[in-house]
């Protein structure tokens, strides 16, 4: 079989949970697992924490019936609320919570006939210009939903654009604002993000939001002791399929983007865009091989990539490539790293490793 692989380390997930638990200790702390948690495969993840997290966080109705129906009966709050009212009917019957962030799902959820009431978390738009009603609105939705027998526990939910830089005037202006309409509306508070979770104790309410932080990713532009705590869950693992020698001179891959300085030894691992690995990583984006740090050199393929093992002596046919997360002698490669040579962030890396990566699973549950 191909080598490439994604080591899932469950164990990990788990301790970054307690991470995350722990610098919010008052509140409580929902695991973010949409997107198929970040491309670990939410199923497998939510059973990993079914025993520690007092709810999930998805995106879609979607995204919770994966859930339901692998047996999690751990609540589930769809973050973006319904896409249209006939998905109510599925809130009701899956035990959901839902989020209410226009006013056509509030009459939508009022016109409904659920068995139970369904808990609602109202989203304002405190800042992020993208859901949630006007701070001015929200005392009118808050106490709409109070009176409406479809609605269950209320709380009041926004979401911060600039949690991750370390003094934000745009991120106090954010907590300003929904911090006054919860002292006024006596509203717990979900606020906190993964970079708010880890770095701003001032947004710590009833429940946080913890995502990416969940899967070993280091959300803030400085890391601090709480993010250095963090383990890496996703390890993307393949091996050294082929080995050749070019002279000076001689040039490497697509377009000849790398050219060789001195004898070089080029190593052609079995992954590629095809795959999910960034077809814009630079030259020079670290890789781990047998071990030993080393780098990209020549544009990513479909289904291979080359790198420089010059100074390699274990390379060989076989040996270990660790693309990000953990070698087999411990040596640790961030993704966040890997992120930044690819002018992107780590979210689209987890996120883009495709089906046919299989993931295989640690320890089994």
């Amino acid at each position: 079989m191909r080598p490439l692989v994604a080591h899932i380390d469950l164990d990990a997930l788990r301790h970054n949970y307690r991470v995350a638990q722990r610098c919010a200790t008052q509140g409580q702390s929902v695991a973010v697992i949409k997107a198929d948690a970040y491309g670990h495969g939410a199923l497998r993840c939510a059973q990993a924490l079914e025993d520690e997290a007092p709810a999930f966080a998805v995106a879609s109705l979607e995204e919770a019936l994966v859930l339901r129906r692998g047996g999690i009966d751990t609540p589930v709050i769809l973050l973006e609320g319904i896409f249209s009212a006939d998905e109510l009917e599925a809130v009701d019957a899956h035990r959901l919570w839902m989020a209410v962030h226009s006013h056509w799902q509030l009459e939508a959820l009022k016109a409904s006939t659920p068995h139970a009431p369904i808990p609602v978390w109202v989203k304002v738009d405190t800042g992020m210009h993208r859901l949630g009603f006007s701070p001015d609105e929200v005392g009118a939705v808050w106490q709409a939903l109070r009176a409406a027998p479809q609605a269950g526990e209320l709380h009041l939910m926004t979401h911060f654009a600039t949690a991750d830089a370390t003094h934000s005037p745009h991120y106090a202006r954010q907590l300003d604002c929904v911090s006054e309409l919860a002292r006024r509306l006596n509203a717990p508070l979900s606020l906190a993000n993964s970079p708010a979770t880890l770095a701003h104790a001032d947004a710590h309410g009833a429940y946080n939001r913890p995502g990416v932080m969940l899967y070993g990713s280091d959300p803030l532009e400085r890391a601090n002791d709480a993010s250095r705590a963090l383990l890496p869950v996703m390890t993307l693992r393949s091996e050294i399929i082929a080995l050749r020698d070019i002279a000076p001179g001689e040039r490497v891959g697509y377009g000849g983007r790398y050219r060789a300085e001195a004898p070089t030894r080029i190593a052609v691992v079995a992954a590629g865009y095809g795959d999910g690995y960034d077809r814009h990583a630079a030259d020079g984006t670290p890789v781990l091989v047998a071990g030993q740090r080393t780098a990209l050199a020549g544009k990513v393929s479909m289904d291979m990539l080359t790198v420089d093992v010059t100074g390699i002596a274990d390379a060989r046919i076989g040996s270990e490539v660790v693309l990000w997360g953990r070698a087999a002698n411990g040596a640790v490669l961030p993704v966040d790293e890997v992120a930044r040579h690819c002018a992107t962030i780590s979210y689209t890396l987890l996120t883009g490793v495709l089906p046919r990566v299989p993931r295989c699973y640690h320890p089994v549950p």
